[in-house]
């Protein structure tokens, strides 16, 4: 496809309503108070629907005049969360086939403006989640000069069943498709597709991982964050025991063609059904990404960290200190866990694969933390931080910079836990649904610092600090630097004063 064209009625359209050409058509978004455009639900791939069901995402048709671009577009098929996460994690869905859609929001819609751009990518456990979750609205990066980009891409046994007559990885090649479309379109809505961050938060930091080692993916963007999220594969045996679980329920042949027959409903809560007893943290049956000779041919944290993959892009990446809450608080897995007592902490040990000696400096660094806190942190070091320690501190030509949010939140239980620091990033703490997992009165300043430092990384690939070396001491944004994790590495630390 070509490149796009110039805004086809300039900037502010008809003055409320401006109008951008793309290469299948004109869109019609709507223009904020401060001068800033949004368009919304632009497709960027055909409908995943019947024959498309299980296969590589196809170009949308084209359109004939004006487009409206003003509401966000269907989510991708999935099921809700449980109860206990549904209080905490907003997700919106939108009824429709087109969900293969992206949203933008820009300062500037003009072809010359030449604005740095980001591309979201949204977490979920890649079965859950969208685009259109609100606070992840785009406006605070339109506010600071940042061209923002987001997009659904297929989840769950659509996007990441394995078959032997579909290819694998459908949800990544969605992403890849995404990032097509930006560039190819991109700079009709003021941005500089030669400047393109991705970032992503959990399985949408997987995500990156994965685009940052794919083939397909080189040269389509050139600056990368991982937020709570490492580069990693499941074994195919293992998604292809799901694929089967499934097809049992459904008394269907394991095949995309055998559940491109199966009503989406049925899919959906066959699904939920097999992916009941699973979890980040424990495992279980799963749905994921794998190694694939089109799409992944390698592991990608072995592709980043071992070899040249793209050794050129300077990379964002950290967690937040108590990742595990998120997941095991709303359930009650940590009162169970500190019923196991030690043998809860032995058991994580040695599913994260530490020595003694790391539980012996966890306990010197957490005093009175109980076994819950204790296991919770070790499967954190295994899940994340080991992961994205060893990417960070690989050789690479571009600089790699880490960061670790500590501000807890105010709900008990939650402290600074798993996606916490979302609403920071995005600096949408005003979004009430922000407040789900924050509670009340989070604070702004630090929304700001966050959000800046985001901005500072797409604008220039520096985020304000020294890159990480493996041996750069902690260096905090705020006076708050006590309970620092050992060995940690941690060069910035986002937390209340």
């Amino acid at each position: 496809m070509s490149a796009a064209g110039a805004p086809a009625a300039g900037p502010g359209g008809d003055g409320r309503r401006p109008r951008v050409r793309t290469g299948y058509g004109t869109v019609e978004g709507r223009s904020g108070a401060d001068g800033s455009a949004v368009f919304l639900g632009v497709p960027y791939a055909a409908p995943p629907v019947g024959a498309l069901r299980f296969a590589a995402p196809a170009p949308p048709a084209a359109w004939d005049g004006v487009r409206d671009a003003g509401a966000y577009g269907p989510t991708a098929p999935k099921v809700p969360y449980p109860a206990p996460f549904a209080a905490l994690l907003p997700d919106p869905e939108i009824p429709g086939d087109d969900c293969l859609s992206v949203n933008v929001w820009t300062p500037e819609p003009a072809a010359d403006a030449r604005l740095p751009v980001m591309v979201w990518i949204h977490g979920g456990s890649l079965t859950r989640g969208s685009s259109a979750v609100p606070v992840y609205d785009g406006s605070a990066f339109a506010r600071d000069a940042v061209v923002l980009v987001s997009f659904n891409y297929r989840l769950g046994v659509l996007g990441y069943g394995l078959f032997p007559d579909a290819p694998a990885n459908r949800g990544l090649l969605d992403q890849i498709a995404a990032l097509e479309w930006v560039r190819d379109n991109i700079a009709a809505f003021g941005g500089d597709p030669a400047r393109v961050t991705v970032f992503g938060e959990s399985a949408g930091a997987i995500s990156v991982g994965a685009l940052l080692a794919a083939p397909r993916a080189a040269g389509l963007f050139t600056r990368a964050v991982l937020q709570s999220g490492a580069p990693e594969v499941l074994p195919r045996a293992r998604v292809r025991t799901t694929v089967r679980r499934m097809a049992s329920l459904l008394a269907a042949d394991a095949t995309a063609k055998a559940f491109t027959a199966v009503p989406l409903p049925a899919l959906l809560a066959a699904q939920a059904a097999v992916l009941r007893r699973s979890g980040p943290l424990l495992g279980g049956p799963s749905l994921g990404l794998v190694t694939d000779p089109d799409t992944l041919p390698q592991d990608p944290l072995d592709a980043l960290a071992g070899q040249a993959v793209s050794a050129d892009v300077p990379l964002l990446l950290g967690w937040t200190r108590e990742e595990h809450r998120l997941w095991l608080a709303p359930t009650g897995g940590l009162r169970a866990l500190d019923r196991r007592g030690p043998l809860a902490v032995e058991l994580a040990r040695r599913r994260a694969g530490k020595d003694r000696s790391a539980v012996r400096a966890l306990r010197a660094a957490l005093p009175g933390a109980g076994p819950a806190e204790l296991a919770g942190q070790l499967l954190t070091d295994r899940r994340l931080r080991d992961p994205l320690r060893r990417l960070a501190g690989a050789h690479r030509a571009a600089p790699s910079f880490l960061y670790e949010f500590g501000w807890p939140s105010a709900i008990p239980g939650l402290g600074s836990c798993h996606g916490l620091e979302l609403g920071f990033v995005f600096d949408t703490l005003d979004v009430p649904e922000s407040a789900w997992l924050t509670g009340p009165d989070a604070p702004r300043e630090l929304a700001r610092e966050m959000h800046a430092a985001w901005v500072r990384f797409a604008t220039a690939g520096d985020p304000g600090w020294e890159p990480w070396d493996g041996s750069a001491p902690p260096k905090a944004f705020t006076a708050a630097t006590d309970r620092r994790l050992p060995g940690s590495g941690v060069p910035v630390v986002f937390e209340r004063p």
